[in-house]
């Protein structure tokens, strides 16, 4: 084993993370070799649930893994009890499922992994755990001391970066500002290029209808988001817009745009959403590290029955793979060949 494996979180252990955490370890499509940071327990009974051939063998650290068939390595982050119950929101799961992503960026700030991939959490039982924070990314920044981050959302056929996320609409368009969306632009060109895409065409959606029609429905994109895309092409960025968000999204998907910047939380997220969440991933720009999720939640509904489709996770691990690994000269978004 010669590449540095890539840490796999399992999320809450009340939900489907563990399910689909060792679905993708028993996959024979899965690309790269991994270690899961979870409870062994936890792991241990999502084998049983799903019918997984697998083992859960505890490591005391990464470099003991041994990658044998049938056996998932484990880096232990927590200790549930066994009787923890399934599809519930529960303190004790955001308690571990915290405890696994600060352990998970400890492994990957010291270099011990390369990656770190991320099953989904839950965030009323983080609140329940007294853990500070709504989401991964917020978590994910603070541990590694990022305050220039954003969110992209990529599928095979399109690429969208937030410029707000969590945060109602109201607050989101105080925090759209020409310093916020210059930074955004520029770190979804440095992802880009990072993923192996020489000159990425990054094209800026509007806030406004019809980008506001000169300032007809509001001056918003003409005094603060497009001098900001003409700050990034005085920089050398291939950046354009502001244009109109409700065809912008078609243009890229066929082919013009790399990668979308969008405004605000729903505008970006219904056009990935809706090409299908077991396609999605969640990708935190500005990391000082390569991490991606999956698009979707814990699903409580379905935890426990072994049935929880794990093709979202298996295409953020391909990602995070391609991320971390050497830039190579990778097909665009929209080639359907990713």
């Amino acid at each position: 084993m010669t590449a540095l494996p890539i840490a796999v979180t399992m999320g809450d252990p009340c939900g489907i993370g563990p399910e689909i955490t060792v679905k993708v370890y028993a996959d024979p499509r899965r690309c790269a070799p991994v270690v899961v940071i979870g409870d062994p327990g936890a792991l241990a009974r999502a084998c049983r649930t799903t019918g997984a051939p697998l083992t859960a063998q505890v490591i005391e650290s990464v470099d003991r893994a041994a990658y044998e068939p049938g056996v998932i390595d484990v880096v232990a982050a927590c200790d549930l009890p066994d009787d923890l119950p399934v599809g519930a929101v529960d303190a004790r799961a955001g308690a571990a499922a915290f405890a696994c992503v600060r352990l998970g960026v400890e492994l990957v700030l010291g270099g011990e992994v390369r990656a770190l991939t991320t099953a989904p959490i839950n965030k009323e039982a983080l609140r329940l755990a007294g853990v500070p924070y709504p989401g991964h990314t917020e978590m994910l920044a603070d541990l590694s001391h990022t305050s220039d981050y954003a969110t992209m959302m990529a599928d095979d056929e399109l690429r969208v970066v937030l410029v707000t996320v969590h945060q109602s609409l109201r607050t989101a368009l105080d925090a759209i500002t020409t310093e916020r969306e210059l930074d955004v632009i520029r770190l979804t060109h440095r992802t880009l290029r990072r993923g192996g895409i020489t000159a990425p065409r990054i094209a800026v959606a509007a806030l406004n209808p019809h980008a506001g029609e000169n300032g007809v429905f509001g001056r918003e994109d003409l005094d603060v988001i497009e001098p900001a895309v003409r700050a990034a092409v005085a920089e050398g960025i291939g950046a354009s817009g502001p244009w109109p968000a409700d065809t912008v999204f078609m243009r890229a998907r066929s082919g013009e745009f790399d990668a979308v910047v969008a405004q605000y939380h729903d505008q970006g997220l219904i056009p990935v959403k809706y090409l299908g969440l077991e396609h999605g991933v969640n990708i935190t720009v500005g990391l000082p590290f390569v991490r991606t999720s999956v698009d979707h939640g814990t699903a409580f509904d379905i935890a426990g029955l072994g049935t929880a489709d794990h093709a979202a996770l298996l295409t953020a691990l391909r990602h995070a793979d391609a991320l971390a690994s050497p830039p190579v000269d990778r097909p665009r978004a929209n080639s359907r060949t990713t």
